[in-house]
């Protein structure tokens, strides 16, 4: 098992995350200012992200709370301009935004399909749109560049009644396979994460919560 980091070896990075306001969001927004990264927090809850910034400011980091739907291309895209005016390009992009809504495939719950499509994908990409830019800016000046989508085991797994979740997050973690090939050369580093049972608000949107991992 390597070693927990400590001190502050991200002093002078700029680093965003999505679905910032719970969970593994804002757990990893108060870990990455903990390391000495400046933070941006994005999320539609505004009281929920301004909790997460009081949270890094009262430890003596730096934040800053943008309320903002990531299925929206436009919004996604005036953050990121803002990000780079207030605190120049971002070099660390954690792109956790998604929701889990399970439900067998005959319940023909269609709208719940398209929910998770637009959050889990276009949402996903939206924030890649919006941000590699900065990212593969950050590269050619020779700064660390890390791009980190969030999927889960359900991408691998066959789950009944998860069809539609575990096919977004199955589509997730084959893009970042994909982008690793294209951005590694340009010395953006990209990963993913495949979660199991984890103990946020996510599994509460589902009727059916997810098996342990």
């Amino acid at each position: 098992m390597s070693a927990l980091l400590t001190g502050t070896p991200l002093v002078g990075r700029v680093a965003v995350v999505s679905g910032a306001s719970s969970g593994m969001g804002a757990a990893t927004a108060e870990r990455l200012a903990e390391l000495g990264a400046t933070v941006v927090v994005l999320a539609r809850r505004k009281d929920k992200l301004d909790n997460v910034v009081k949270n890094i400011e009262s430890s003596g980091g730096t934040a800053l709370a943008l309320a903002v739907d990531v299925t929206d291309r436009a919004a996604v895209q005036t953050a990121a301009d803002e990000v780079a005016d207030r605190f120049g390009k971002a070099d660390l992009v954690f792109n956790n935004a998604g929701v889990q809504l399970v439900s067998g495939i005959e319940e023909l719950k269609v709208d719940d399909w398209q929910r998770q499509i637009d959050l889990n994908i276009t949402g996903l990409m939206n924030v890649i749109a919006a941000f590699l830019p900065h990212l593969t800016t950050s590269a050619e000046q020779g700064k660390s560049s890390d791009l980190i989508n969030t999927s889960s085991i359900a991408a691998t797994r066959i789950l009944e009644k998860f069809s539609i979740y575990s096919g977004t997050k199955a589509y997730i973690s084959h893009l970042t396979r994909l982008l690793r090939v294209e951005l590694g050369p340009k010395m953006v580093r990209v990963a993913t994460i495949e979660p199991g049972m984890v103990d946020t608000e996510l599994p509460d949107t589902s009727p059916t919560p997810m098996p342990p991992g």
